[in-house]
């Protein structure tokens, strides 16, 4: 008895046995589980879900059945594992945070970004999203390969056509045994756009396939900081992305800033965002917040965060990207499934086998039209056979009982085959007539076509490739949309102005510092007289008061009312329509309370020998050299010294001896020689330039070189241009002459230019109309004329606030 209980042991070495155990459990895991297949992107549940969908007819344009109806089908046939593994896969698939371009389609509560489960699956309903079509499509015509299901009681796909490249559109993430996978999403037009380029030229270069697929495009959006993460991921397999929050700061009310964020970082919880920042501000980790609240809806994100009164609200936006998700790192490993084996993919290795498996499903599906028309071809030449020989048909019929009597009769007589024979029995009498003939001779030829057409793709790998490129162009018409992921530099990683075109453009700056860039083409030349165009809507009281064309390369230098400078690059400043309003250049640069930009100048027009002029309203002009100003930090620095009440109004520069013309607003100019102003340190005060009656200031004031003519510009859109033959030269701090006659009808001097005839002159308004006027169109006059009306104010309320000097860059420049 003792003996009997022995015999059914067998020994085992248990180390072996629990090394061979774990490694079938992991290959089990990593191959059946959690990593995609490279073929169609997915795991074998979204795999089997999809399938099942498509067994149960939920096609896009019928109607959504219950989620758990779905997870029954998919978990009863195809994936015996637990039912909330399975609907976990499938509202994923459903929710548009998660997924570029959902393949499932749901109705009901499939989650939030806010972290929100999904409602029970007996409550959510679910269909195939269109897209997710293209991903089974041809799967009957043999396309792919089948394999009995767990039970052996079904067939499913080993992998899906997928028409267009799931892997790289929706990327895919998991974890398996010693390895994981954590695939980027991509936008899908560039995705097919490099997938076609890659056809075309499969000896394409991954740097050329990358600046077509520019980056990695996430479902909520948000900013990848700099390329370098991307190239090594694209050239690899691996890399890290920096991901941040696309966040604004905005004016409210008075005096006060808030930071409006409107897109996150893919996979960031926002409600645990939110509630986080919170913590910080109580725990005094982060200084300056006074409120912060969620204004999401159905339109979009919206996280208010307000900015206490006496903070910068730059310096604490900063602080939450350092402290905070709005800012995170996405780490990107390509592992994906290649023939069963688990491989690191960089992005050109990605492309070729997504495109190995679409030449096979094309031409596997080839095969099977070709042989279904070839078979159709052979059953339509016996019936044309039969038609033609219609009255020995039919009495062959009449005098047989025996089918098989009658195919071997058929064949002897007329040389049809058995598949051609049972054709013309099966079908009804009264088509084997000569009404048919025609139809049938039609659709012969037209199967004609179609073989030869069929056989020319499967004797032609060009005629194969052309194929796919056609039907995932058609895709990409139908499906593609614009990024959401914007791609912006990564301070210090490398030189932003390789990712921004140099482009001529305009910079308009406001009176209360709102900043914009716009193209250069935005305004057209007007003949004198006209109403102009809008050129932003300026909110109440605030109006435009420089305009200056430049490059987007361009250093700028912004000198400020209180005698500071600051540096800025033209990219920096946002681009804008012409009728938006721009961003307040407090959000570019750190200026002091009440410091406003006067004047800005580009850094290129400096060189050491040239030397820059300052005037200030009360009468002060100062020469200094331009070398001072060449390395200016973005906290600014002093460019002249101001006695109480005194601001600065404008600065010249001057690469010589050279003529200066000071202007007032009550007509006054006095014109003398730069080498009347001593050179002085950039905190000199300067020297008089013009003695100023009490209720006057300086408006302008300009250096001379080859221009003939002084345009002046009033208020009232007044204004006309004299000869510098009437200016001569006075000593400097004199009271000047004459230079326009001023009255209530004209209003103040705005401002004066130096021009010639081909020169174009820009004038705004207080309410934002522009118009630019050729220096030609305007009428010339003596020094203490009215002149002419150069701009309809259409309002009584409105003036002419800022003139500039419109300038023609060409590729020289």
């Amino acid at each position: 008895m003792t003996e009997d209980r022995f015999q059914n042991i067998i020994e085992v070495d248990l180390e072996n046995q629990m090394k061979n155990s774990y490694l079938e459990y992991s290959m089990s895991v990593i191959v059946s589980r959690a990593l995609p297949d490279v073929r169609d992107g997915l795991k074998p549940v979204h795999r089997r879900i999809l399938y099942g969908m498509e067994g149960l007819g939920l096609d896009p344009s019928k109607p959504t059945r219950k989620s758990a109806r779905v997870v029954g089908e998919v978990m009863g046939k195809y994936h015996p594992h637990g039912d909330s593994a399975i609907y976990d896969a499938l509202v994923r698939l459903a929710q548009d945070f998660s997924t570029r371009y959902p393949l499932a389609s749901g109705q009901g509560n499939f989650g939030s970004v806010d972290g929100d489960d999904a409602a029970a699956m007996r409550y959510t309903e679910v269909k195939m999203s269109k897209i997710a079509k293209e991903m089974l499509r041809d799967i009957n015509k043999d396309t792919v390969d089948f394999m009995p299901n767990f039970d052996e009681e079904e067939k499913e796909p080993t992998v899906l056509p997928s028409r267009f490249p799931n892997l790289i559109v929706n990327g895919s993430n998991g974890i398996a045994v010693g390895m994981a996978t954590n695939m980027a999403p991509h936008n899908l037009g560039d995705s097919i756009d490099a997938c076609i380029a890659y056809m075309k030229d499969p000896e394409i270069s991954i740097k050329k396939l990358a600046n077509i697929i520019k980056g990695p495009d996430f479902p909520t959006g948000a900013q990848i900081l700099g390329k370098t993460g991307i190239k090594k991921a694209y050239n690899t397999g691996r890399g890290k992305l920096k991901l941040r929050a696309v966040a604004n700061i905005e004016h409210f009310k008075k005096n006060r800033e808030r930071i409006i964020v409107t897109e996150i970082p893919y996979q960031v919880n926002k409600a645990k965002l939110i509630k986080k920042i919170a913590e910080y501000v109580k725990d005094k980790k982060l200084e300056g917040i006074s409120d912060i609240r969620d204004e999401s809806d159905r339109k979009g994100m919206r996280i208010v965060i307000e900015v206490k009164r006496d903070a910068n609200a730059n310096i604490v936006l900063n602080n939450l990207y350092k402290q905070t998700q709005l800012e995170t790192t996405f780490g990107i490993i390509n592992l994906a499934l290649v023939d069963g084996v688990p491989k690191i993919l960089n992005l050109k290795e990605l492309i070729k086998y997504y495109i190995a498996h679409q030449k096979d499903v094309v031409r596997r599906r080839t095969i099977f039209d070709l042989d279904k028309a070839q078979k159709r071809k052979h059953i339509v030449e016996g019936l044309i056979i039969a038609i033609d020989n219609i009255d020995e048909i039919i009495k062959i019929i009449r005098s047989s009982y025996d089918n098989d009597e009658i195919k071997k009769i058929f064949n002897e007589k007329f040389g049809l085959t058995e598949l051609q024979s049972q054709a013309i029995l099966d079908m009804q009498l009264k088509r084997l007539s000569g009404l048919e003939i025609e139809k049938l001779q039609a659709e012969d030829k037209e199967l004609e076509e179609k073989i030869t057409y069929l056989t020319a793709i499967l004797s032609d790998e060009g005629k194969l490739v052309g194929v796919i490129i056609d039907e995932m162009s058609e895709i990409k018409e139908k499906f593609s949309d614009e990024r959401r992921t914007k791609i912006v530099p990564d301070v210090g990683e490398f030189d932003v102005e390789e990712l921004i075109e140099r482009e001529d453009v305009l910079i308009s700056l406001t009176h209360d510092g709102y900043i914009k860039r716009l193209p250069i083409n935005t305004y057209r030349v007007q003949n004198r007289g006209g109403k102009g165009i809008s050129a932003g809507n300026t909110k109440e009281n605030d109006f435009i008061q420089k305009i200056m064309t430049t490059n987007t390369h361009e250093s700028l230098l912004c000198f400020t009312n209180l005698g500071r400078v600051y540096s800025l690059k033209a990219y920096e400043i946002p681009e804008g329509s012409r009728q938006s309003r721009g961003q307040a250049i407090i959000n570019l640069i750190s200026l002091e309370t009440n410091e406003k930009i006067t004047d800005i100048m580009e850094l290129s027009h400096l060189d050491e020998v040239s030397q820059l002029v300052f005037q200030t309203a009360n009468g002060k002009i100062k020469k200094t050299d331009a070398e001072l100003f060449q390395n200016i930090q973005r906290n600014g620095i002093i460019a002249i010294s101001l006695e109480d009440g005194d601001r600065l109004v404008s600065v010249s520069q001057i690469d010589s001896e050279c003529d200066i013309i000071v202007s007032t607003q009550k007509g006054m100019a006095i014109k003398f020689s730069s080498s009347e102003i001593r050179s002085m340190g950039r905190a000199a005060r300067g020297v008089r330039a013009i003695n100023l009656s009490e209720d006057d200031q300086v408006v302008s004031m300009n250096t001379l070189n080859d221009e003939v003519y002084l345009v002046v510009v009033t208020e009232n859109g007044f204004g006309k241009k004299t000869s510098f033959n009437n200016f001569k030269n006075q000593n400097r701090g004199g009271k000047g002459v004459k230079c326009h006659k001023v009255n209530e009808k004209t209003g103040n001097l705005v401002a004066t230019l130096p021009a010639n005839l081909d020169d174009d002159i820009m004038m705004v308004s207080l309410k934002g109309d522009i118009i630019r006027i050729s220096a030609r169109d305007i009428s010339t006059s003596g020094r203490n004329t009215l002149g002419v009306k150069l701009k309809n104010l259409e309002n009584t309320d409105d003036c002419i606030v800022s003139v500039t000097k419109y300038y023609e860059e060409t590729s020289e420049d």
